[in-house]
């Protein structure tokens, strides 16, 4: 019998669909569905015809994280084993980050460790009522990964990523809302329509302007002030000298919706 594919991937409509497909084990991380993200990453990230990303997931979880089963059977080559599982987590996650479409994120369930983790990475999270966020890392005696403290400290503050790092602290979906580590909490049954609403709002937008804040916002808290503007007149200046940026700007003019 074949197995399924530990993600599923669809590109339609300029929305690259990419669901986790472990729902028997909460779409715990394993080689072969790291390594699929990996994968889908890099065609995301090569493919014009791709204007935004959809990540969700099947079944009642969004991810708990780490295979822990898969963790306690790699005996004496745990260290090599994790080191190598990790690697290709933040190659994914580095390529999501960095490319020119936008991330959506939609989490249906428990988002525990490494799913957690991933949730950070997103340009927009929306989330079920009924999810819930905690690191969980430290309860299994493990450190943070999958670039939880670069993003956690930058969303919430170096004292409420301690709080959830060191004291696995779960909050609701409403609570990551008011923290501001998601976008939005919908009801359960609206959660698809409302994440697919993004992602057809996003695709009707202008590819360079987007991907230009994406690549302003990843790099403003390392930047002095001079730096970062310096940047933003470098990006403007490219927008405005651009076919999408010269239609916006008539479309203002004339007073009519753009066509991008």
């Amino acid at each position: 019998m074949n197995r399924p594919f530990p993600v599923e991937f669809r590109i339609e409509d300029s929305i690259a669909h990419v669901t986790l497909n472990r729902p028997e084990v909460g779409n715990a991380i394993n080689a072969a569905l790291v390594n699929e993200i990996v994968r889908i990453a890099r065609i995301c990230d090569s493919d014009k015809s791709v204007r935004v990303v959809l990540l969700t997931a099947n079944g009642k979880m969004f991810c708990v994280g780490g295979d822990l089963t898969l963790f306690s059977s790699m005996g004496d080559q745990a260290e090599v084993q994790l080191k190598e599982l990790a690697d290709q987590l933040h190659k994914a996650i580095s390529i999501f980050a960095r490319m020119d479409a936008p991330l959506v994120i939609a989490v249906n369930g428990m988002a525990a460790g490494g799913g957690f983790s991933l949730c950070l990475t997103g340009d927009y999270v929306v989330a079920a009522e009924s999810a819930k966020f905690t690191m969980a890392y430290t309860s299994a005696g493990l450190s943070p990964d999958g670039s939880s403290t670069y993003f956690l400290p930058r969303l919430v503050g170096i004292r409420k990523a301690q709080e959830l790092m060191l004291l696995n602290r779960t909050l609701s979906a409403q609570e990551a809302a008011q923290w501001g580590l998601i976008a939005l909490a919908v009801p359960d049954e609206k959660l698809n329509d409302e994440a697919l609403a993004v992602c057809r709002s996003l695709v009707q937008g202008p590819r360079h302007a987007q991907s230009a804040v994406k690549r302003l916002l990843f790099c403003s808290l390392q930047n002095g002030l001079e730096e970062q503007m310096e940047l933003e007149g470098h990006e403007i200046s490219r927008a405005a000298a651009s076919p999408e940026g010269r239609e916006g700007i008539a479309a203002f003019i004339e007073k009519r919706r753009p066509r991008f």
